[in-house]
């Protein structure tokens, strides 16, 4: 399984938990009991930790990143195919459909359900055992002071975790 330290800090993977061989697990991520990781899933944790609980599954093609509060997927919780999940909170037993979007600092209660293809935004809370569906690009208007920032940032912001990368990432053999 294609593990990585990344600036000293590696994966933690319970001996009973499954990463499959063409997964790729990057820094501050903790894998428990029973949990599985399936074929190219990335969980990347350079901005923030990321914590998959016992017997918890993220599915094939999923990207998991650890906003700088981190991603905590509870335990039981299912991450469907193809899903991104971003520095946000899934809870125990709750259901995220294939390629859905769960963005930062969102609250996807226990036992609940994301529908297939859905977006929940920012700061969303999602209540326990409740079906959230639906997703709706349209124009907005003028970017606020926040977009901005993140038109204007991102691009350095990634040229910096690049180099950082480059100078700090080393494959861990189990």
């Amino acid at each position: 399984m294609p593990l990585f330290s990344f600036e000293g800090v590696s994966p933690t993977v319970h001996p009973s938990a499954f990463v499959a061989p063409t997964a790729t697990v990057v820094g501050d991520v903790t894998i428990e009991e029973g949990a599985s990781i399936w074929y190219n899933a990335v969980l990347r944790a350079d901005f923030g930790p990321i914590r998959v609980r016992a017997g918890a599954n993220v599915q094939d093609g999923c990207v998991v990143h650890g906003g700088s509060d981190g991603t905590e997927i509870g335990p039981g919780a299912t991450i469907g195919h193809l899903c991104v999940v971003h520095g946000c909170v899934i809870g125990a037993e709750a259901v995220i459909g294939n390629g859905s979007t769960i963005q930062d600092a969102a609250v996807i209660g226990p036992r609940s359900m994301v529908g297939a293809g859905s977006l929940v935004p920012p700061n969303a809370v999602v209540e326990e055992g409740t079906l959230t569906l639906g997703a709706a690009a349209r124009s907005r208007g003028p970017l606020s002071e926040g977009a901005q920032w993140w038109v204007r940032e991102n691009p350095q912001v990634y040229r910096n975790l690049a180099q950082r990368h480059r100078a700090g990432v080393v494959p861990v053999v189990p």
